[in-house]
């Protein structure tokens, strides 16, 4: 491959991941994750870090993805990884349905008045359950 299709694939893979990138943190700006997560735990002062935690996240996660880089972290740290992506997705899940308003339109069409939180509660504990037999029995 000659030296100006290779430049003409960087440029275009870098553009393309800025532009991914973009989308990325205008979406979750735009559902206010970083800010809610800042104002549930009290921790305004430290949002910067935040930021930088997300950004660093993002890094690290394309660099071992596409150089496909394993970790010696061990069961102990698969399990952690495991916990905080876990967390990361949860997140992201519930900021879109709080986004979109799905929970009060779903609560007002089937004129449900008591046990949101059990009902709530239940499809959490539901997609746990269901991740582990994912991942542990490679169902």
């Amino acid at each position: 491959m000659s030296i100006g299709k290779q430049a003409l694939m960087a440029v275009t893979g870098l553009s393309a991941g800025v532009g991914v990138a973009g989308g990325l943190f205008a979406l979750m700006i735009a559902l206010g994750l970083v800010s809610e997560f800042a104002d549930q735990t009290r921790t305004a002062r430290y949002i910067f870090w935040y930021e930088d935690a997300i950004s660093v996240g993002a890094i690290l996660g394309n660099i071992i993805s596409v150089y496909q880089t394993v970790l010696p972290l061990g069961q102990a740290g698969a399990g952690i990884f495991g916990l905080f992506s876990g967390i990361f997705v949860g997140a992201w899940a519930m900021a879109l349905t709080e986004i979109v308003n799905i929970v009060p339109i779903f609560t007002r069409r089937i004129d449900l008045r008591r046990g949101l939180g059990l009902i709530i509660a239940s499809m959490a504990a539901g997609r746990a359950a269901g991740s582990f037999l994912y991942y542990y029995f490679r169902f």
